[in-house]
């Protein structure tokens, strides 16, 4: 596994891949036609393997003769056709290398003063709710307490029946003398 400026040397799994570099490399590269891709020729099993030890899963070889000697063998990307080509790794330090990078991803957490701004807003919501329950209820125990109010349930007439009595006693009275 070679590592160039903290990047893996690039493996290609499927068509679509290997477009998406092509068509990146007409837009923007301008170096050599010839560029190493992470691949290397196992001689342990005679067989193609990518540096990031993932599965050989696609190819796009270019045709050309299997006869040749495949040790010390990589594999190149040319620029102009996507097409892939053996050669020797040794030539790697003349050509361009191809590299991948994973974008670094931070998750962004609320910041202190804003975890401490919203603690306080909570903690202010809740006190001013206490404080003002408190109030009201204070508010009510008070203004019941100026006003005595009695209730009775027997029912009552403004004139009782020893006030009418004596109110017909004195009229029986005042005309007896006239």
């Amino acid at each position: 596994k070679l590592w160039v400026g903290g990047a893996d040397m690039i493996s290609i799994h499927n068509e679509e891949e290997n477009a998406f570099i092509l068509d990146t490399l007409k837009k923007q590269w301008k170096g050599p036609d010839d560029i190493l891709l992470g691949m290397f020729f196992d001689t342990d099993d005679s067989s193609f393997k990518w540096f990031d030890k993932s599965n050989m899963t696609f190819d796009k070889w270019t045709d050309q003769e299997d006869g040749e000697d495949l040790v010390d063998t990589c594999a190149f990307l040319h620029t102009k056709t996507g097409e892939w080509k053996k050669g020797n790794c040794e030539v790697s330090s003349v050509e361009g290398t191809l590299c991948k990078a994973a974008i670094p991803y931070e998750k962004k957490y609320l910041s202190d003063n804003h975890i401490l701004i919203s603690a306080l807003v909570i903690a202010s919501t809740v006190i001013l709710t206490v404080l003002g329950a408190i109030i009201w209820f204070l508010y009510k125990r008070n203004l019941d307490a100026g006003f005595t109010t009695v209730f009775s349930t027997a029912t009552q007439s403004p004139y009782n029946d020893d006030c009418v009595l004596v109110v017909a006693e004195e009229n029986e009275y005042a005309v007896q003398f006239d």
